[in-house]
């Protein structure tokens, strides 16, 4: 995997991530954009994040820069601490993606950067250091509490008393400060899955031993729930007492609802029970990403909205929670739609039943790993020049195609309502399939059926070329 840069950052293989590049992407950064009062640099628990943020310090400070080290922190934390002191952010981060690899997220004083931020970085690539260097990195250790505490006051220290809430603490960088925010808004937490090696968690693509240790956790002590993060903790993950885990997009409607936003901006790979009921005024979709999202929500203003598959949510307007004000926060977060859905939860008879009052759409998502970008394109290009090869695949799912949908990938709407989509990851050489249907179970096994044919349509197609 090749570096590659892009508005959700620069990500590779670590060992490709030398110090030279790292140092060129930071100064290019510091060049084209408005790095604010400061660069502020946060971490996640990788082994390769230490080294890579002291180079991220020193690069920036290369450059003249007063520079802030937030050590080991969440992704939403750094931003809203890096956007509350005027300054840019530089979060050393993964994500999801295993441990041999990594990468950098840039954040300006205003929040992520977009399409044009990035063409002026790499317009910007081979900048030299400033004349003279900028002060040793101050550090910070409060960026973790502030962000723990916005949702304190907004919901009330006791918007979860009397739950029992379980974390499933891998290695997400947000473990600890799930725990303390559970504590400060009145549940009991109980640390779960703790790990000291770093563990891959895709929000959208949970492991099946995954899920089994999540209904097992729930029923053997008794949980209302069980919380967790990615890697970064910018993406949610949340189970009911059952361990059955709750899709990103439900809870992103859910806490939209409860948030009293007129304007949901959402992928098109959301499900569409968002549109059903009419409990928002305008529901506007998007290709995948966080920055298209942001674009979007710019573009709508107003009680805006937005949030992603994954459960990453977005908060574009000064909304008002029970028991505060809860400001603006326009980059994806994991404790928003955890608190507000847990809290909505507690009044609603549990996690269960508020789902259940949902329209009756259920989603599911996995990938396909080690898949090169070019043979999922392809595939995909293959789909639309041969409609015979479509046919086939709609044919072993035993279904046919009423609408189809090219925004980011092939999104195909079903003649049976159900909704399968298909497209290469952005930032890892992954093929994710979306599905949609009328129940989980006939969603799940949707799914497997799609994984299963594009896998042999992948193998064949490299098998030709070859």
């Amino acid at each position: 995997m090749a570096p590659k840069f892009g508005t959700s950052g620069l990500r590779g293989l670590v060992s490709e991530l030398t110090p030279g590049l790292v140092t060129d992407y930071v100064r290019a950064f510091v060049t084209a954009c408005p790095a604010g009062t400061a660069l502020w640099v946060g971490r996640d628990l990788r082994p390769s994040s230490p080294a890579l943020a002291a180079t991220v310090l020193e690069a920036a400070r290369g450059m003249g820069l007063e520079t802030v080290d937030c050590g080991a922190v969440p992704t939403p934390a750094l931003a809203l601490a890096a956007m509350k002191a005027g300054a840019s952010a530089v979060m050393v981060t993964g994500s999801h993606i295993p441990a041999d690899r990594n990468g950098l997220k840039f954040y300006l004083p205003g929040g992520e950067i977009t399409k044009a931020d990035e063409t002026a970085i790499l317009g910007a690539l081979g900048a030299g250091p400033a004349a003279m260097p900028g002060p040793q990195p101050r550090p910070c250790t409060t960026a973790g509490s502030a962000w723990v505490a916005r949702y304190v006051t907004a919901f009330g220290p006791g918007a979860l008393a009397g739950l029992r809430i379980g974390v499933w603490s891998h290695s997400a960088v947000s473990r600890d400060l799930l725990l303390a925010a559970l504590s400060a808004l009145g549940a009991e937490g109980l640390d779960l899955g703790r790990s000291d090696l770093f563990i891959p968690v895709d929000t959208e693509a949970v492991a099946p031993e995954a899920r089994a240790a999540l209904r097992v956790w729930a029923r053997d002590a008794a949980l209302d729930a069980v919380i967790s993060t990615d890697g970064d903790g910018d993406r949610p993950l949340l189970a009911d007492a059952g361990g059955r885990l709750i899709p990103g997009d439900v809870l992103g409607q859910i806490t939209a609802a409860v948030l009293g936003a007129e304007t949901v901006v959402t992928p098109v790979s959301s499900n569409t029970g968002v549109d059903a009921g009419g409990r928002f005024r305008q529901v506007i979709r998007t290709r995948i990403g966080s920055p298209h999202v942001i674009a979007g929500m710019a573009a709508a203003g107003g009680r805006v909205v937005g949030y992603e598959a994954n459960g990453g949510f977005l908060l574009g307007f000064a909304a008002q929670g029970p028991a505060g004000p809860l400001p603006p926060l326009a980059t994806r977060d994991s404790l928003l739609p955890l608190v507000a859905v847990l809290s909505r939860a507690r009044l609603a008879g549990g996690l269960a039943a508020l789902v259940a009052a949902e329209p009756a759409r259920f989603t599911a998502a996995d990938r396909l790993e080690e898949v090169p970008p070019e043979a999922a394109r392809a595939l995909l290009a293959g789909f639309g020049t041969d409609p015979a090869q479509l046919e086939a695949l709609l044919g072993t799912l035993g279904e046919s195609c009423i609408a189809t949908d090219r925004t980011d990938g092939l999104r195909l709407t079903l003649a049976s309502g159900r909704v399968v989509h298909m497209r290469p990851s952005g930032n890892a050489p992954e093929f994710r399939l979306y599905v949609e249907a009328e129940s989980p179970e006939r969603a799940e096994g949707l799914l497997r059926q799609g994984l299963d044919r594009l896998s042999h349509l992948l193998r064949d197609l490299s098998s030709g070329a070859g």
